[in-house]
């Protein structure tokens, strides 16, 4: 079996109704590849990622799709060998990768730190379709524990929340500020939210905190530190098949729970679940945010029940392609975001003006601190903020030529 021919088709994707303004605002429009593999035996294997390069793309062409067994190439075309593999084998993708420990896959969901109101509308949504968990990054222009109590109000009994706090978090002091948190029912655990680098208050705030701290970042590539109790639970995100493998074998025998987060579809979403039913200690609820997407490139969806995903049982991902829709897709151009304000109001009256564009300064909303003259900001500040998008004002324009000339504008 030789693989003949790989399609490389880039998708533009539309997210869900509910949550397209906040989600777009914070990462402007979406972006992915699909990949489709044929073979002279007349299968074909999807997968899905980052657009690779021709001559990456090329090492593939003309093997035979069992080569790739443990890929370190690339996750999306490895994903479509690993799917032709299992098809040709007959055999779902996870008896790839070794013993089924788990037929019932944990899963969480995914959403953008908003105003209150957005975050106990997720809370509500997700767990009506199913989830038990919601990721969000952390976000210093909301208060966190406005934002806690809204969720508090609305979620069901056992929903919990996983707080991201993106590379330690801004100036607050996290052991006080993570135990105050921790006396919510929905609070969950606690993901980055330490400087990575310093093994030592991470083990040291394991200690403080009873609810688990989440290693995401990992100077040592989830090695030494692991065995130096840095952390409960372990996320390797984007990992090439090869690397989790490894991981995997190490996590378990330190009988050490772990999480995949690969971002994508439907297609990842599947991916996902075959490794992490053979992984010993992927006992973790997965994020791969295709929960957002309204567009989908196969005919089938992965849906949770009580937070659980079935592993598919048909060979390979068990998945079919949706012609149609890939060539919908495929020649579809979203309108970009445009540039807008971040308009904030403290408790003491004070307002301060942002400038956010998401092709530039993705991160900013979660992470300004990490803009050169950028100010100190805390996830515990009594602040509210709200998106500003060119009304076509004299007001907007004058706002935004500042903000382009300072920076940063605080009014009283």
């Amino acid at each position: 079996m030789k693989v003949t021919e790989i399609e490389v088709h880039e998708i533009s994707l539309e997210y869900q109704d509910w949550i397209a303004y906040p989600v777009s605002h914070y990462q402007g429009v979406t972006r992915r590849t699909v990949y489709v593999a044929h073979t002279d035996t007349g299968l074909i294997g999807l997968g899905e990622g980052r657009t690779e390069p021709q001559e990456v793309i090329d090492q593939y062409l003309g093997s035979n799709p069992f080569e790739w067994m443990g890929d370190e190439v690339s996750i999306g075309l490895g994903t479509a060998m690993y799917d032709l593999m299992g098809q040709a084998a007959g055999v779902p993708v996870y008896k790839l990768f070794g013993q089924k420990y788990r037929s019932w896959v944990p899963v969480g969901s995914w959403t953008v730190s908003s105003a209150p109101s957005h975050m106990a509308e997720a809370v509500e949504n997700y767990a009506a379709q199913g989830y038990t968990w919601l990721k969000f990054h952390l976000s210093p222009f909301e208060n966190v524990f406005d934002q806690t109590e809204a969720m508090q109000a609305v979620a069901p009994p056992g929903f919990k929340i996983h707080y991201d706090f993106t590379g330690g978090g801004t100036d607050d002091y996290m052991p006080d500020l993570l135990a105050r948190l921790a006396q919510y029912p929905i609070a969950g655990c606690f993901e980055d939210s330490i400087n990575a680098g310093d093994t030592l208050a991470s083990i040291d705030l394991r200690r403080r905190i009873p609810l688990p701290i989440v290693r995401h970042q990992a100077p040592l590539d989830a090695t030494y530190e692991v065995l130096m109790g840095a952390g409960d639970v372990y996320m390797r995100g984007h990992q090439k098949f090869g690397e989790a493998i490894r991981a995997a074998g190490l996590f378990a025998a330190g009988n050490i729970p772990f999480m995949l987060q690969n971002v994508g579809g439907t297609i990842t979403r599947a991916m996902v679940c075959h490794m992490m039913a053979t992984f010993p200690s992927a006992t973790f609820h997965f994020i791969d945010s295709s929960e957002i997407l309204k567009d989908e490139v196969v005919h089938e969806r992965l849906e949770p029940i009580n937070g659980l995903i079935r592993v598919p049982e048909k060979p390979g991902l068990g998945l079919t392609l949706d012609r149609d829709e890939l060539e919908r897709l495929t020649n579809r151009e979203l309108p970009p975001i445009k540039p807008w304000i971040v308009k904030s109001q403290f408790a003491n009256g004070t307002r301060m003006y942002n400038r956010y564009d998401p092709l530039t300064t993705r991160h900013f909303l979660v992470r300004p601190d990490w803009t050169r003259g950028g100010m100190p900001h805390s996830y515990a500040s009594p602040i509210e903020t709200e998106y500003w998008d060119d009304d076509g004002t004299p007001e907007f324009a004058q706002m935004m030529a500042r903000l382009v000339e300072e920076g940063t504008v605080l009014e009283r």
